[in-house]
């Protein structure tokens, strides 16, 4: 009897939990409720029309893909990929970008076009959170451009010119463009030993100045980490410092290559962008190898990444079969961030779309007249037409018509007659 008794609360216990389950999305995982769906869907039409306008085209890639794609020759921590288990000798990953399974679909499926590929996308995406962390969010909605087979100064400049575009369509309010150059960045780290490059690396990543001041560097070493640490400001002034240290050849060719970017951007732009050169900037996933950039918003002390992107030369060649390199770039804007940036604006639908008209049959005689008088509405495609059930008074279909703001009623008489109501 006692272990019977002992046993109940643990019962109980179990349950709760089954129950919180079933009701509860996974930790890291959310509902998207209809007001939402349509300020997210404004968001993303709004991008992919800009998209389009500038010549890109929308592809579809895998949500699955094998291990080895999503990892991208070993740019991206396997840990940062959900992994999923399958009974061959490979294991399968949901993506945590896009830019690797385009790479791969476009070396794969588009082979022998090396002519430039304009590719957007609108898609979720997947990240693994450190164990650390459990609750934090797994699911992230993108969308985003790949110029793929292309290479240089110009194709730079349309990339950045583009995103600016969209921020500006969008309404996003103190938006800026941090940009870096993952080549030099690399160029100005080889000074220092291999046994303390990355955790200089990682500082300046991070923008951790306590622990970079905290590592064992001679004077000189230490003086240049801080250096690099406080390269960011305007482009000239930071070109400038540059300029002034003592480069090799390759350095120097990617800092002409810098200026003729930003002379390029300053001279097309519409107005003069509001960019800042930061060479602390590197990305999460390390496949980058020409300029690196953020697009960001401050607003209410808080700080929004609303993009990423960069130059990626040799990332194509590891899905190539004859592992033939070809020059891309790219970026992703962050849909949740976009989101919470404009939700303090006045551009965001503010109530979620409602039905134009409602079809109520008065009689279960004429529920086959109303369905038929409900499809009849909708070949105009731009109506929304609902069809009410039964089992309601008409103080009730009213009162929700009322609450659903449709402005219509049509009520299908006995004989099978519409008559239209219209409300305030």
């Amino acid at each position: 009897m006692l272990a019977i008794i002992q046993s109940i609360p643990l019962t109980f216990h179990s349950e709760r939990i089954l129950l919180e389950m079933i009701y509860q999305p996974p930790a890291g995982a959310r509902d998207l409720l209809p007001l939402e769906v349509e300020q997210k869907r404004w968001i993303n039409d709004r991008l992919q029309h800009r998209f389009q306008t500038w010549g890109y085209q929308r592809i579809v890639t895998s949500t699955l893909e094998w291990l080895d794609t999503l990892t991208a020759g070993g740019a991206i921590e396997p840990s940062k990929v959900i992994q999923l288990r399958n009974n061959g000798e490979n294991s399968l990953g949901l993506r945590p970008e896009l830019t690797a399974s385009i790479a791969r679909a476009a070396v794969t499926r588009m082979a022998g076009n090396t002519d430039p590929q304009r590719l957007c996308y609108r898609a979720n995406v997947f990240r693994n959170a450190p164990q650390s962390h459990h609750g934090r969010q797994l699911e992230f909605y993108q969308a985003g451009v790949e110029l793929l087979f292309a290479g240089g100064v110009l194709a730079d400049a349309e990339i950045i010119l583009l995103l600016a575009d969209c921020l500006a369509d969008l309404g996003i309010p103190d938006w800026s463009i941090l940009l870096g150059e993952a080549g030099l960045t690399r160029s100005l780290l080889a000074v220092f030993p291999e046994s303390i490059r990355t955790s200089v690396r990682n500082c300046i990543a991070n923008l951790d100045r306590i622990t970079l001041e905290s590592l064992e560097l001679n004077a000189a070493l230490k003086a240049q980490a801080l250096m690099l640490f406080d390269l960011r400001g305007k482009p000239e002034t930071v070109l400038s410092k540059i300029s002034a240290l003592d480069l090799d050849d390759h350095a120097q060719t990617i800092v002409n290559n810098l200026k003729s970017l930003i002379e390029l951007l300053n001279s097309s732009a519409k107005q003069p962008l509001p960019l800042t050169l930061d060479l602390s900037l590197l990305q999460t996933f390390d496949y980058y190898t020409g300029i690196v950039f953020e697009a960001v918003s401050f607003q209410d002390n808080q700080s929004y990444i609303l993009a990423k992107g960069g130059r990626y030369d040799r990332l194509l060649g590891l899905y190539d079969p004859q592992g033939q390199t070809s020059p891309g770039i790219g970026f992703s804007l962050s849909i949740e961030d976009l989101h919470s940036c404009l939700l303090a604006t006045d551009k965001l639908p503010q109530q979620a779309p409602s039905s134009d008209c409602l079809v109520i049959p008065t009689t279960k005689d004429v529920s086959a007249a109303a369905l038929k008088y409900a499809r009849q509405l909708r070949k105009d495609s731009s109506i929304r037409v609902e069809l009410d059930l039964g089992n309601r008074s008409e103080t009730a279909i009213k009162q929700y018509a009322q609450t659903c703001r449709i402005k219509q009623l049509i009520w299908i008489e006995a004989d099978g007659t519409p008559r239209v109501e219209k409300l305030d």
